[in-house]
């Protein structure tokens, strides 16, 4: 008793607990035991019927079974009797297998420790894990109900099947993975069929190795919400199938067949005894099952589905912020042969925030794809200038180099120096300026690439979650930087602006009828239902709205407008540099920033020279 106070203590902590000395193993090591002893009366009952026979002087003899001459014309017929029946029926009993893969614990090559960048995540799943290895403890010593399922929601790529398996492979226990759409099938009712011979294997999966967990993949699939569903019985629908999920949830209690057939034979035997003489039917522990449903899609979700007793916790897989996103870089970067440059923490400080956003599939294929530019050049390891094509490539797409004519491509360079010219001014990047909204310029191009034949890609140089009005105003007269500049330089705009008007027309909706930034507190995402347009469609239907967003596009414009204007020199130092070079990344736009401004200085210094000189002159000349 005090070993199994121990334990329960431990249940707080935030390791693994060891599966062989809790309730799992203790289970396992049972039933194992149980098997030979069962294996161990089989055999002997099978020596002693050999030896007999022996002791008999008609021992057992092996071979092919003697048909005699009359049998012999009916085989042909009787075997092809035998293989019409299986190709017929075969297929039938096959359809409602459950379509799981089975890995054992050893079969699983990650475990807890490979998950890097989910620390709030990973302590509640260790703690999830602890209760369902000492399952036994918990609900007979503490009196808790032990979790029976648990949700894991969350965008694509974040973990949440990596997340499932290290689970599986710490528990030592089998794991039953299965697609949602795997359960579908052409035949009636065989898509029911499939999940209750699903459930029933991790029932009996986990009464013979002490617990078993079971994850089902893009649940959403079949537990979609019922709403608007007629509930037929005359058809299988989606009803049907999300009320045979809901009813297998809780079927972890179902007697094992044994137990059944002892309660019938019970239960034949209390009919010939008085009430007070009556036996009680056996019954069977419940499995120690954990049921883990991944989706990305929670709030298509059957509401039934989410209530205790069935998912008892929803766990949220977000993507990861910049310390953990510098744990992932670590931990996948330290096994893909790279340059030693790449070792230094400020490289990687610096990758970790290039990487914004990423989620760590994300991470993993940038390495890869860097890995395959490196390939390309002949080289075995990948370096810095690798995985800043590899972030292109990704981001944007391939380069697709094109011949614009003369006009085109001073145009389209004239178009993206005046985005980074406005960008670099509303937000300089200086360390000793400390701007909560201050920029960082990683690429300007006139490159073609997918639908964009120019881009600045720029970002945050501090990683941000909220967006404040003034930073949004910037952002905006960033994006009309370009048809100020074409407007400016060429008396007109082209069709090159239309996508930056799109997105500017979207920020300043969603200012006004989203955020509460207009003249208006009321918000149009409350008016919304599902199928009814978006956001910037309701606010542009609403006259007033509409004026507030065609107010804030030309403030912006004017803004942008002003900025080019009073810094022209940066601007046709961007667009030169573009017409000779076709791209600059990183500390090559600030490197033309900072001479076209020290250029410029200069100019302004050797004015300031010369006016103090004639001054001079001018004074000594006076009598």
């Amino acid at each position: 008793m005090a070993d199994r106070q121990l334990d329960i203590e431990t249940l707080a902590r935030t390791d693994v607990l060891n599966s062989a000395l809790v309730d799992v193993g203790l289970t396992r090591e049972h039933v194992r035991l149980r098997r030979l002893a069962r294996l161990g009366i089989v055999l002997a009952l099978v020596a002693g019927f050999l030896w007999f026979r022996v002791l008999s002087g008609n021992p057992v003899g092996f071979g092919l079974p003697k048909v005699s001459a009359e049998a012999a014309p009916f085989l042909p017929g009787a075997g092809l009797i035998v293989l019409f029946t299986l190709v017929m029926v075969v297929p039938l009993v096959l359809a409602g297998r459950s379509p799981h893969v089975r890995y054992r614990a050893n079969e699983i090559e990650i475990g807890l420790d490979d998950v890097r960048g989910a620390g709030v995540v990973k302590e509640e799943i260790v703690r999830t894990l602890n209760i369902f290895l000492a399952h036994k403890m918990f609900k007979e010593q503490m009196g808790g109900t032990p979790r029976r399922g648990v949700l894991f929601e969350g965008p694509p790529g974040t973990g949440k099947t990596y997340m499932a398996k290290a689970m599986a492979h710490d528990a030592g226990v089998p794991f039953l993975f299965v697609s949602s759409s795997a359960f579908q099938s052409m035949y009636y009712g065989q898509t029911n069929r499939k999940i209750r011979s699903y459930f029933r294997a991790l029932r009996a999966t986990a009464r013979k190795e002490g617990g078993a967990i079971g994850f089902i993949e893009e649940i959403d699939a079949i537990g979609g919400a019922r709403a608007g569903m007629s509930g037929s019985t005359q058809r299988e629908g989606v009803s049907g199938v999300v009320n045979e999920l809901l009813i297998q949830l809780q079927s972890f209690d179902e007697p094992t067949t044994s137990v059944r057939l002892a309660g019938v034979l019970v239960e034949l035997v209390n009919r010939f005894l008085p009430a007070h003489r009556q036996r009680r039917k056996p019954t069977s522990a419940p499995a120690n099952i954990l049921v883990i449903g991944a989706t990305n899609r929670s709030a298509d979700l059957d509401p039934a589905l989410l209530r205790p007793g069935r998912f008892d916790r929803s766990i949220h897989f977000g993507l990861p912020g910049r310390r953990d996103r510098r744990q992932i870089i670590d931990y996948y970067l330290d096994r893909k042969a790279h340059d030693d440059a790449l070792d230094e923490p400020q490289r990687r400080d610096t990758l970790a925030a290039m990487t914004a956003g990423y989620s760590p599939v994300m991470i993993e294929h940038l390495f890869d794809e860097a890995l395959v530019w490196a390939l390309r050049r002949g080289a075995g390891r990948l370096d810095w200038d690798d995985l800043q094509r590899a972030k292109m490539t990704t981001e944007i797409g391939l380069e697709q180099p094109v011949d614009y004519t003369a006009d085109e491509r001073r145009r389209i360079a004239t178009h993206e120096a005046g985005h980074a010219t406005v960008a670099y001014l509303v937000g300089r990047v200086d360390p000793d300026l400390d701007s909560p909204w201050a920029r960082k310029l990683e690429v300007l191009s006139i490159i073609k690439r997918a639908e964009a034949l120019g881009l600045l890609a720029h970002s945050d140089a501090e990683e941000r979650f909220m967006r404040t009005h003034s930073e949004l105003d910037a952002l905006m007269q960033i994006t009309m930087g370009g048809l100020v500049a074409e407007t400016l330089y060429f008396g007109e705009i082209s069709s090159g602006p239309s996508g930056d008007l799109f997105a500017a027309t979207t920020t300043a909706a969603q200012m006004v009828g989203s955020m509460g930034m207009g003249d208006s507190l009321i918000s149009y995402d409350a008016a919304m239902v599902a199928g009814a347009g978006n956001i910037v469609a309701k606010v542009l239907a609403h006259d007033a709205a509409r004026e507030q967003v065609e107010a804030r596009l030309e403030a912006a414009r004017k803004a942008a407008e002003n900025l080019i204007t009073a810094h022209q020199h940066i601007l046709e130092a961007l667009r030169d540099a573009l017409l000779d070079r076709e791209q600059l990344v990183g500390d090559e736009i600030l490197d033309v920033i900072r001479a076209a401004e020290s250029k410029v200085l200069d100019i302004d210094l050797r004015d300031e020279v010369r006016g103090q000189l004639s001054l001079v002159d001018q004074m000594s000349t006076e009598p």
